[in-house]
């Protein structure tokens, strides 16, 4: 029987992915939601990487839900792409995050595949960031993180949770998708106004809130 914290967290959590991918601002708080299910879900079976994500998670959501709708000037953040620095400085945290954090759960705590337990942990903190500052590139990289989560998942028998991150990474697919058909037209739209291309992009709205 699938425990109804699993069940509650995952629909939650469905919820503010699926709207993530139509770029709606309402993604933050059901993903506040879902955070502190899962929070307890994982702490439940040992996974306690998993577990100091969910609060990176929570206050990332909130500074989230906040910047997408007042980022920008007060006006809604649009999407934008990732420089060569903010990959250079997210792939070197990534392999710092995985390698020590990997290594201090292996040594002081019974956790299970600690490696790939912080993997997720730090490309998912990658990808929030992104998220976060509206860059697009945050959805390849959610589609490494559900290729690793789904069989971590389902060795530690969360079988709801793996099948749901297969789901996701399908979304993310989708999110890339949509999100570059916004961008695309976002940069049209700058491109033919009068008055730069900054002030357009300001003035252009970057797809979905509600």
């Amino acid at each position: 029987m699938t425990d109804p914290i699993e069940l509650s967290a995952s629909a939650f959590t469905t919820l503010s992915i699926l709207l993530a991918a139509r770029n709606s601002v309402h993604t933050w708080w059901t993903g506040i939601v879902g955070c502190v299910l899962f929070a307890v879900t994982f702490f439940q079976v040992a996974l306690y990487a998993d577990v100091t994500l969910q609060g990176f998670f929570l206050v990332t959501s909130v500074l989230g839900w906040w910047h997408w709708q007042r980022g920008q000037g007060g006006a809604s953040k649009p999407i934008s792409r990732t420089t060569r620095r903010e990959w250079t400085v997210a792939v070197l945290m990534s392999v710092a995050v995985t390698g020590g954090y990997g290594w201090l759960l292996g040594r002081l705590t019974d956790a299970y595949a600690p490696f790939l337990d912080s993997a997720v942990l730090a490309l998912s903190v990658v990808a929030q960031i992104f998220l976060l500052r509206r860059r697009l590139e945050n959805w390849p990289v959610w589609v490494v993180v559900n290729t690793l989560s789904v069989p971590l998942y389902a060795s530690r028998g969360l079988w709801l949770t793996s099948l749901l991150y297969a789901a996701y990474w399908i979304n993310a697919w989708y999110g890339w998708w949509t999100w570059r058909r916004l961008y695309r037209a976002q940069s049209r739209a700058a491109e033919s106004a009068p008055g730069g291309m900054s002030t357009a992009m300001a003035s252009v709205p970057a797809g979905p809130l509600a």
